[in-house]
């Protein structure tokens, strides 16, 4: 029988105790009136609280629209955690729990503080992209993989890996 749960489930985990690691970091960081951190010419460490959903869409104004998006987020990572059980291949539950812990990552920081912490400003010449977070690198990560592996696999995104 094809069981990748153990994969899935633990790359959540890491995902998600690395995502809540580095934003504690962070948080603590600021929180003791230190100030923005320079990483490289092409890289800053700031602070950002992002209310909304990926990029800022759907900000949520007041508590009733923080619990609305959590209950959305714990339905999704739900539905994630059904993925991985019934995963085909190690390489798609590894995707999905790369998703799963981002997702958690994420629900767990508008459960504590209301908002999402984001933190990683990358920028180029004066232009700088939206600022992100560990939760949101394991969410990109894992469905631009499974994009991929869709592409490449034929009909229907699983892969030859089956054993």
């Amino acid at each position: 029988m094809r069981n990748f749960r153990l994969i899935g489930i633990s790359v959540a985990i890491i995902t998600f105790i690395l995502d809540q690691w580095s934003k504690k970091a962070v948080l603590d960081w600021f929180l003791s009136g230190h100030h923005q951190i320079k990483a490289s010419y092409f890289l800053n460490i700031v602070l950002s609280a992002n209310k909304g959903i990926s990029f800022g869409m759907l900000a949520a104004g007041s508590a009733y629209e923080v619990w609305m998006l959590i209950i959305v987020a714990v339905c999704i990572s739900f539905l994630l955690g059904l993925w991985i059980w019934q995963a085909e291949s190690r390489f798609s539950s590894l995707c999905f729990g790369l998703i799963l812990g981002g997702a958690l990552g994420n629900v767990m920081d508008r459960f504590l503080y209301g908002a999402v912490v984001d933190f990683l400003d990358f920028h180029i010449s004066g232009y700088h992209w939206y600022t992100f977070n560990i939760a949101d690198c394991g969410i990109v990560i894992g469905a631009v993989l499974l994009v991929i592996q869709m592409i490449f696999s034929g009909k229907n995104g699983s892969s030859h890996e089956k054993k």
